[in-house]
């Protein structure tokens, strides 16, 4: 058992779910209360690994079916109370795993008010895990808080790093991007001196998420590559998938909607390298989104991931979720359904506090109505957009959310610096001036029009606007005439 424990820190989790799967077989008639701690530490190995069959064996040993798993009643009273415990909790799990989340709360709950009033750091973690695995994003963050200063009262080094893994990883799923940077990078320092690096591979990849949206391509590339170094090497399959998304995320938020869609295809469809098991879904939308902005083809491909995610939101897994299934219906949807179902979708965010994800639909629906030409309506949108992301620190999406705002004719705030406010150039609109930049960095017309949401021709139109403008008559001289004339601007959230 003590090798399994090891390498669940720091090693192969497939070696640690098998040592610590047999431990709790052998300690079952001589030590239960080892051999259940076998048991849940060999799910933990299991889940980190991504496989799904051996979690549900390793909830299975940690003890003897004694209800049938397919939703009939918890068992009556009378049993021993331990017992009843972790019959509570493995049937719990297994109705989390089957998507029968009524039934999960109505088991999970008592186990995670037992585990609370324990008031110990490891058992505030498994509570704060179990709020997760129902959803209640609110209930994680606050045992999980409790567990974060117990841990660091009761000096557990080994723990505290996990702790700090889970916490920012719920304030992830609340769009808290810039707590869960903090406590992050904390658990990554109270894990640097230890052999632990699975703990980091997580840590880092909760890293690479929030930077993805609150931070630069840089700081997703690097922690990124850490949490995929060791996820490759010890078999992490929720790490990995967690930075595979945020590498996606960050293409998404600059406008790289190509690269991002090649990057989650095969996470999200079946196949060998489809993500991890209980968290490939949270991807779905960000896929979509990038396939329609790369111009990819709506097919029935398309329509089956939202079909499987609206399927999962309904679940209740999520409480944003099923304002996200309508803004990815619209997304694809014909123009006589899209309003209706942006607008169905805002309504829908206004129930639940995702500002992250709210903003994401207003910005959705303030591109989708400047492509139509409906401007003032889609400042409207946009400004909102804005304010969002700015509320939730995805600083990433706030410059996004801004250059539509610009390209959708709002002027800008900014006082030009001296010498940048005389000639031609003043007279270019923010979108032939973004335009211009696009095509100065070597763009082509079809990447710029992929990059602002608009058609070729559109930017064919705006670029002999621009030469005329400038009287340049080449994509050299043009960028010749912008770098000595310009200073960089934003570029559909890059820096140009």
């Amino acid at each position: 058992m003590t090798l399994g424990l090891r390498l669940l820190r720091d090693g192969p989790v497939s070696d640690a779910h098998n040592l610590l799967l047999l431990a709790a077989g052998a300690l079952r008639t001589t030590d239960v209360a080892r051999s259940r701690e076998a048991g849940v530490h060999a799910s933990l190995a299991a889940w980190s690994g991504g496989d799904r069959d051996g979690y549900l064996a390793a909830l299975d040993a940690l003890c003897p079916p004694a209800v049938p798993l397919d939703g009939g009643p918890p068992a009556e009273g009378g049993d021993d109370p331990a017992e009843a415990f972790w019959r509570a909790y493995r049937d719990g799990m297994h109705s989390v795993l089957h998507g029968d989340f009524e039934r999960a709360n109505a088991l999970l709950g008592p186990v995670l008010n037992v585990l609370k009033a324990q008031q110990e750091a490891s058992r505030l973690l498994s509570a704060g895990t179990i709020a997760l695995m129902l959803g209640d994003l609110a209930a994680a963050r606050q045992v999980l808080g409790l567990a974060l200063a117990t841990a660091r009262s009761e000096a557990a080094p080994t723990l505290l790093p996990r702790v700090l893994e889970h916490l920012a990883y719920a304030e992830l799923r609340e769009g808290r991007y810039h707590q869960a940077r903090v406590h992050a990078e904390a658990g990554l320092e109270a894990a640097g001196g230890q052999p632990q690096r699975n703990v980091t591979a997580g840590l880092s990849a909760v890293l690479a998420l929030a930077a993805s949206v609150a931070g630069d391509p840089a700081a997703v590339a690097t922690h990124a590559q850490s949490a995929l170094h060791i996820a490759h090497a010890h078999g992490l399959s929720q790490a990995g998938t967690l930075a595979e998304w945020a590498r996606a995320r960050v293409d998404l938020g600059h406008g790289n909607a190509e690269h991002a869609a090649a990057r989650l295809a095969p996470l999200v469809h079946a196949g060998p390298r489809q993500g991890h098991f209980g968290l490939w879904t949270m991807a779905v939308p960000c896929y979509i989104e990038a396939a329609v902005l790369a111009g990819h083809g709506v097919d029935a491909d398309v329509e089956h991931l939202i079909d499987q995610y609206a399927r999962w939101a309904s679940l209740g897994a999520d409480p944003q979720a099923p304002a996200v299934v309508l803004r990815c219906r619209a997304l694809v949807a014909g123009d006589e359904h899209s309003e209706d179902l942006f607008t169905a979708a805002l309504a829908r965010h206004e129930k639940v506090d995702s500002p992250y994800e709210h903003a994401r639909t207003h910005l959705a629906y303030g591109m989708w109505l400047r492509r139509r030409r409906r401007p003032v309506e889609a400042r409207t949108q946009l400004r909102s957009a804005v304010m969002g992301f700015d509320q939730c620190g995805a600083d990433i999406w706030t410059e996004q959310a801004d250059a539509e705002l610009r390209a959708a004719g709002e002027a800008p705030t900014a006082v030009p610096s001296p010498g940048t406010g005389v000639g031609p150039l003043t007279l270019l609109t923010p979108q032939q001036l973004r335009i211009a930049h696009s095509v100065a960095q070597g763009a082509t017309n079809r990447e710029v029009a992929r990059r602002l949401s608009i058609s070729t021709r559109t930017v064919e139109y705006h670029l002999r606007n621009i030469f005329t403008q400038l009287g340049v008559r080449s994509r050299v001289a043009l960028a010749r005439r912008l770098d000595h004339e310009l200073p960089p601007v934003r570029t559909g959230g890059r820096l140009s």
